[in-house]
């Protein structure tokens, strides 16, 4: 499992300021991570860099993500 030491977390420029969003880390090689804002030193989603750019994609064409 790729590791996020080193990760830059940010959150989307969309989350609204009550907490309840998510921060990405896509600043490492080989892996962007994915968290609850809340719990930053909770689990942490990892996908693979093109994976994430397709989600992304589909996410601003409107595609469904089911």
């Amino acid at each position: 499992m790729p590791d996020l030491t080193g990760a830059a977390w940010r959150k989307s420029t969309r989350s609204n300021n009550g907490g309840d969003c998510v921060e990405v880390a896509d600043n490492l090689s080989g892996v962007v991570g994915l968290r609850d804002s809340k719990d930053p030193a909770g689990p942490a989603l990892r996908f693979a860099p093109d994976a994430w750019a397709a989600f992304v994609a589909g996410v601003k064409n409107g595609s469904p993500t089911s």
